[in-house]
């Protein structure tokens, strides 16, 4: 579903993305949204996936040089994890290596401190085994109370739809060229981005239904929690929301990354961590009206990251934020800001 890249080096983190740093105009978190920044902070080299043999792990930053690790039996989410079993490890990075031990103590889904945050809703999550590790940000080795020892090593994965072209027939809505297909955003000179600056943009034209694929950079926020870490959106025909996020390691609700608001669940949690790239690829089917009479839902089938989380998922109604135009009607992609720095690249659209 997806290709791996192993990394060699923590070089490799300052790769991607453009020269500024930023603050979300309505949050106080610093907000980062280049690798290079000369200020990002050390957790981020720490942050990220590691695979194993029959494991997986996922390294959430929480700022001030705390991490939470959540390990998965039989590998990462969408590529051999069984769904249900994790277990969960606290993090403090210094002398340029980060220490883990078992979670333990009172502890809150998102909670704002570190000794009390928790990625799942139940704690102890259901597998839960007492671990612990040491990672220097290109491998993580975790050893078990039982004597269990595990060897991981630093992966990027990447949709197997990045960088896809548009097919024959398809309209451009955006390639680096220019933004003349949408009201609002910014387009970066330099890196040819498209940029939310927080703002929501909408194309001009609009559609009934389509596919549609979007590639999107998630910011980096570290400090904040739950919908304070890049909350976003992106709105089919400017009525349903599919919800951007940042909600790396997390359970994967439907106010998180790839959820359909208020909705539907995600099948599985696909996100990857912020400032890499990631693909939604939408398959949208509009609502059918009759004499002034909804008749048939409108319908959303969703590949994240090249994984199916949403397949035909029926949509009751408008979701929150929806545009004030009927059912049935045709409407714009528009990509929420939501006071959050989204960048955007490679959107097309082809209409069915």
């Amino acid at each position: 579903m997806y290709k791996n890249i192993v990394c060699l080096g923590l070089s490799l983190f300052v790769v991607l993305g453009v020269v500024t740093e930023v603050r979300a105009a309505k949050k106080k978190s610093p907000v980062w949204t280049d690798t290079k920044a000369e200020n990002i902070p050390q957790d981020y080299g720490f942050q990220g996936e590691f695979a194993g043999k029959s494991i997986g792990c996922q390294v959430i930053s929480l700022g001030g040089g705390k991490l939470h690790a959540v390990v998965y039996p039989g590998g990462l989410p969408g590529d051999g994890w069984d769904g249900k079993s994790k277990i969960l490890m606290d993090g403090t990075i210094g002398d340029g290596k980060a220490a883990f031990s078992a979670a333990t103590g009172n502890r809150k889904y998102l909670a704002g401190s570190a000794s009390e945050f928790s990625a799942t809703t139940k704690f102890p999550p259901e597998g839960n085994e007492q671990c612990s590790g040491i990672s220097d940000g290109r491998t993580l080795k975790i050893e078990t109370d039982t004597g269990a020892s595990f060897n991981l090593k630093r992966i990027v994965r990447e949709s197997d739809t990045l960088g896809m072209r548009p097919p024959k027939g398809a309209i451009t809505l955006f390639d680096g060229s220019n933004k003349d297909g949408w009201n609002g955003g910014r387009l970066d000179e330099k890196t040819k981005l498209l940029n939310t600056d927080g703002r929501d943009i909408r194309t001009k034209q609009k559609f009934t239904n389509y596919l549609v694929h979007i590639e999107f950079m998630l910011p980096y926020r570290p400090d904040a929690r739950g919908q304070g870490r890049g909350n976003s959106g992106v709105y089919s025909v400017d009525m349903y929301e599919l919800q951007v996020l940042d909600s790396f390691g997390l359970e994967g609700f439907n106010n998180e990354c790839g959820g359909i608001y208020k909705v539907a669940d995600p099948r599985v949690n696909m996100c990857f961590p912020p400032l890499t790239w990631q693909t939604f690829d939408i398959e949208f089917t509009s609502a059918v009206v009759e004499n002034g009479r909804k008749v048939r839902n409108a319908r959303m089938t969703v590949r994240h990251n090249g994984v199916v989380i949403h397949d035909d998922q029926e949509l009751p109604g408008k979701t929150g934020g929806a545009a004030k135009s009927p059912e049935g009607s045709p409407g714009s992609i528009r990509m929420q800001g939501h006071g959050n720095p989204l960048q955007y690249r490679n959107i097309w659209i082809v209409e069915n």
